[in-house]
């Protein structure tokens, strides 16, 4: 295994401390706990999770995903050590994204050059990701990993290979936890990955994660201590990705101030959360199961919450829709009644729990009520769709910056004019929130915003010749905001009724 000088860019000896504050419970500041012991805990860990969690059988054929890194040189050197105990036949493959010039030329040759010193057979492959991400709308991070995971499945199809492994560590795992909790997952989200499951190409290919609760601290002192060459990432800095700005700046902010052992509390709490949510996904499972006749006898509403979601979230993919929440809960909490799943799909959910695609268009149809306001007086009062609207006029110089207050904007009433209307949201209605550049469709809007669908079309809007000002729930528009030139402020104070 030992390269030339000139590919072994990184490696030590035993003596080479390596600080990190991530490594629970084998921290490698910790100078108490010997470095051959943490090293060893590494070897112990895999070797016991191969066959176990891993479930690899004895004399099975694998492809080892490599990338040069730290992480899948480790697991490569791993796994040939421990090879002819478990009678396993190993081959790599290497994907060069061209991300990174010559660097990802110089990864594909250290992977090159490692698998040909342990007479290993490998496997290359190179895509444009930039331009792939660009074609498809992806962004950089998840185009890569859509053209890495086309390229192991094939490699493995050619090859008779059943198996993958990937390198993914416990680092990876809770930066995943915490990527999918800010944009709002559900259990099975926040448990992350498993040790063992399908490629997203091919279900009859499964991925394996051997490396799953050893910590990237722990994989370098492992390289250290056994002369394992690699590559260090220098994209791993950059905070143009979310993942990224994760791991180098909340990670530590929250280690540092909150939980010094946040990797230890992170798994826990995934492993917790994987129980639960393989509980309510079997519970779903059996019920989808059982058929009219399971269905007549345990009726949908009568399931625990949990297990509810997961029965509309599970029949979802095979109609070819997304696993949003929203539409969940929209088919969870109403039975016979079409939901907007978007791109002109509509689906219902009969009374039996079964959700289908409707065969035909349905269009809903939008409120076209309105009530016009004359602003001429100093003050008024309105209610309209169950909304008080007031509005007061005031004169002088403005005021700047306007203190926010919930239920209420302040207006440039001269940009308003006499008079107003309010009325509910309809096609093709575009507005321009204050910092926005321009006026985008207010669908969108109700998108970024997690408006649910039903609920958009109760919400009132205003406009002013003919322009919206103000959507409830949403900021006021730019060019109605006040400036140091405006004289004549409109106070708008609006409340719901219950």
């Amino acid at each position: 295994m030992r390269l030339s000088p000139a590919v072994q860019l990184k490696s030590g000896g035993l003596g080479l401390p390596i600080r990190c504050p991530v490594c629970v419970p084998l921290t490698c500041t910790n100078t108490a706990v010997p470095y051959h012991a943490r090293v060893t805990s590494v070897i112990q860990r895999v070797a016991a999770g191969l066959p176990g969690r891993c479930g690899l059988q004895r004399g099975s054929a694998l492809l080892v995903a490599v990338s040069g890194g730290v992480d899948s040189m480790v697991l490569l050197h791993l796994l040939q050590t421990m090879a002819p105990e478990g009678g396993w036949k190993l081959a790599v493959a290497h994907f060069n994204h061209q991300l990174r010039g010559r660097n990802s030329d110089r990864d594909e040759a250290l992977v090159r050059q490692t698998a040909a010193a342990g007479h290993l057979p490998v496997t290359v492959g190179q895509g444009d990701v930039k331009a792939f991400a660009q074609q498809s709308g992806l962004s950089i991070e998840m185009a890569a990993r859509k053209l890495r995971h086309e390229f192991l499945a094939r490699t493995a199809q050619a090859g008779g290979f059943s198996t993958i492994a990937l390198a993914h560590h416990a680092d990876d795992q809770v930066e995943l936890f915490f990527l999918r909790l800010l944009r709002g997952a559900g259990g099975e989200g926040l448990a992350g990955m498993r040790w063992r499951s399908p490629s997203p190409m091919d279900a009859g290919i499964d991925l394996i994660r051997p490396l799953l609760d050893i910590s990237k601290c722990e994989l370098e002192a492992y390289a250290s201590a056994h002369g394992v060459p690699y590559r260090p990432d220098a994209t791993n800095a950059s905070l143009a990705m979310p993942r990224n700005r994760v791991r180098n700046e909340l990670l530590p902010l929250l280690r540092a101030k909150y939980q010094p052992g946040l990797n230890r509390t992170v798994l826990r709490a995934m492993e917790i959360a994987r129980a639960e949510a393989d509980l309510a996904g079997d519970l779903a499972a059996q019920w989808l199961a059982a058929g009219p006749r399971g269905s007549k006898a345990q009726p949908l509403a009568k399931l625990p919450l949990a297990v509810q979601r997961r029965v509309i979230q599970a029949q979802l993919p095979k109609l070819g829709l997304p696993m949003d929440f929203e539409l969940i809960e929209q088919l969870r909490e109403t039975a016979g009644r079409p939901v907007n799943a978007g791109l002109n799909l509509f689906v219902v959910r009969d009374t039996a729990g079964r959700v289908k695609l409707l065969t035909q268009p349905v269009r809903p149809e939008f409120n076209l009520a309105e009530r016009e306001i004359k602003l001429a007086r100093r003050t008024g009062e309105i209610e309209f769709a169950g909304v008080r609207i007031q509005w007061q006029r005031t004169t002088g110089k403005a005021s700047l910056p306007v203190r926010p207050e919930p239920g209420r904007e302040v207006f440039d009433a001269a940009k308003l004019g006499p008079t107003v209307v309010v009325r509910h949201w309809r096609a093709g209605d575009r507005f321009q929130p204050l910092g926005m550049p321009q006026a985008v469709k207010l669908q969108d809007l109700f998108t970024n915003a997690k408006i649910p669908r039903e609920r958009r079309r109760e919400l009132l809007l205003a406009t002013a010749g003919g322009e919206i000002f103000w959507v409830e729930g949403l900021r006021m528009a730019e060019r109605f905001k006040l400036t140091v030139e405006t004289k004549r402020r409109l106070i708008w104070r609006w409340e719901r009724a219950a």
